[in-house]
């Protein structure tokens, strides 16, 4: 009889303790509750707040002895073996915890290797279906690594053999990690690396495009003073001559007085403003030509026109002192009846989205 009541007793005690417990706060924050049944599940802490179980826990590892082999092979650079054994896992375990790690060592193989190509694919794979694996911003980083090796030189394997070049693989390599990451640091340098690949291979007019886009998109970046002016440089590079379409050079220009006015420690180290200059001789010359051009159609009143305008925007100009003598030549009627040159003549204005540069 006695004994019972000690039991029951003890019982009461531990129960009270039990209960004592659970009202008494942690000082090391919520007490996770018992696992629930039905099967291997673990619990996470949510915000700080709350216990959640959940069936694969991020904050306990995984391991899995053929994927530690295949890093080892693969830090060894023994990238023939690692693949060997990172396929036929990723062919039996496609609903593993573990999946973008393997895809994640399969891109590293391939990228030691030399088949880039394949490589990016194995990344791209990674992260289309695990974008919130921790390996999901390295990828992205040797994705832009492979495309920048390709703009540099670096060739695509063929029958075994680095033969083929593939420049407009990695472009396009280059917008789609923008398309991954928008705003981050590696789309901001992927599409000033587009921008500077066209601009070295002489293709002005997608440069001058993807550095505007680079202004456009990150305003507050260190690179916008060189891209500024990159972009100047290749919109003047576009300009023909003077027979042809001036308004690459007047858009150059345009954008060489802004980025004087801007940066003018910049513009004296590039001598911006011999460029400019270099620039206004190339508009005279091209006003002097409308003009002669204009003489000769029997159009004395438009001639008079451009030779009035060069004379008073360009005075320092040798057209300007040939202007002054084929103005005298023309009739006075021609001279009183000329509009004043208080605009730009229509050869040198930029034409709207609706106009044809002549």
């Amino acid at each position: 009889m006695s004994r019972t009541v000690l039991l029951v007793g003890a019982g009461w005690l531990m129960l009270a303790g039990a209960v004592g417990a659970q009202q008494q706060p942690s000082p090391a924050g919520p007490v996770p509750p018992t696992q629930p049944a039905g099967g291997p599940q673990t619990l996470e802490l949510r915000n700080g707040q709350y216990w959640e179980p959940v069936a694969n826990s991020s904050a306990v590892p995984v391991t899995d002895e053929t994927l530690e082999r295949a890093g080892q092979l693969v830090a060894n650079n023994n990238n023939v073996a690692a693949k060997k054994v990172l396929v036929p896992w990723l062919k039996r375990e496609q609903n593993s915890p573990l999946r973008d790690r393997a895809l994640y060592l399969l891109g590293l193989a391939n990228y030691q290797y030399g088949d880039r190509i394949r490589s990016f694919y194995n990344f791209d794979e990674l992260m289309d279906k695990h974008p919130d694996s921790k390996y999901f911003y390295p990828a992205l980083e040797r994705q832009y690594a492979i495309a920048d090796a390709f703009l540099t030189g670096y060739k695509r394997r063929f029958i075994g053999l680095a033969l083929l070049s593939a420049e407009d693989e990695a472009v396009e390599m280059l917008f789609r990690i923008q398309q991954r990451s928008p705003g981050s640091p590696l789309a901001e340098k992927a599409l000033k690396r587009t921008g500077d690949y066209y601009y070295a291979d002489a293709q002005y007019d997608l440069a001058a495009d993807a550095y505007q886009a680079f202004i456009d998109r990150y305003r507050r970046s260190p690179e916008i003073p060189q891209v500024r002016l990159r972009k100047a440089f290749a919109e003047l590079a576009q300009f023909r001559g003077t027979r042809f379409d001036p308004t690459p050079v007047i858009n150059a220009r345009t954008s060489l007085e802004e980025l004087a006015i801007d940066y003018p420690a910049l513009a004296q180290q590039e001598n911006v403003g011999a460029v400019i200059d270099r620039i206004d001789a190339a508009l005279a010359r091209k006003v002097y030509q409308n003009a002669q051009f204009y003489e000769r159609t029997n159009e004395p009143r438009a001639a008079a026109y451009n030779y009035q305008y060069l004379i008073k925007n360009y005075p320092r100009s040798a057209e300007a002192q040939r202007a002054q003598a084929d103005l005298a030549r023309l009739p006075e009627s021609a001279r009183a009846n000329a509009v004043a040159p208080t605009s730009k003549p229509a050869e040198l204005q930029t034409p709207t989205t609706n106009e044809v540069p002549r």
